[in-house]
């Protein structure tokens, strides 16, 4: 096999494992032994291995010396200081923004905005929940675009990786309610309008409001299932 597949491996297996640790195949503390891996993605230890030490530096996998590895554990501390740093992150940024960002800059936002609040027709809900959740990711990332600067998007997709377990807890308790949808739908529309004010002080709170708002619905979550 060429280096070229190995590679491709490689990335398929990260992909595939993170999105099953994220989606909570994989629960919090659990063992990733070889053997079953290796029978669920079809995959050589090679690829694991090198999925496994991605994820590792992500701090969503846990190397154990000489045993393997494990999940990386869940916590109410580790959620509250990820969302607060988050939200702190995410204000500076958009306040950023809106000193440098321009015409075409309000104009993604304002057209992923639009594609955001019409999610409609799926056909699932898995296909909902992915739906709706890429294109919410695609609206942030408009807004946050804006800043131009690139060692700081960097730091901010780390937090979104880190992020990721817990807010998916929050994401199947929301987007399968319309009541939860609708609430959201009205937080993004006036997000974008004081953003498009160009209230630098006010669009930085609201956005700081408004991504922490999940920790509570988390919080409850966690505690339901005993993951905290």
């Amino acid at each position: 096999m060429d280096t070229s597949s190995k590679q491709n491996l490689g990335v398929s297996a990260y992909h595939w494992l993170k999105r099953d640790i994220i989606r909570g195949v994989f629960s919090p503390g659990e063992k990733l032994l070889m053997s079953g891996l290796k029978d669920r993605y079809g995959l050589g230890i090679g690829p694991l291995r090198e999925a496994l030490s991605q994820l590792v530096a992500e701090s969503l996998v846990v190397a154990i010396s000489q045993r393997g590895y494990r999940v990386a554990p869940m916590s109410l501390s580790e959620l509250a200081d990820l969302y607060d740093a988050r939200a702190q992150l995410e204000g500076l940024i958009l306040e950023l923004a809106i000193q440098r960002g321009g015409d075409d800059w309000e104009a993604d936002i304002l057209a992923k905005a639009h594609t955001l609040a019409k999610v409609t027709e799926v056909n699932s809900s898995e296909e909902l929940l992915d739906v709706w959740d890429t294109r919410h990711k695609a609206f942030h990332t408009a807004i946050a675009a804006g800043c131009n600067s690139p060692h700081l998007l960097k730091v901010r997709e780390s937090l979104f990786d880190q992020v990721e377990r817990y807010r998916h807890l929050w994401l199947r308790e929301t987007v399968f309610s319309a009541e939860a949808l609708e609430r959201k739908r009205r937080e993004h529309a006036a997000l974008v309008e004081v953003i498009l004010s160009r209230d630098a002080k006010r669009a930085a709170e609201m956005m700081r409001e408004h991504l922490m708002t999940p920790v509570p619905i988390i919080t409850e979550v966690m505690r339901r299932r005993e993951l905290a």
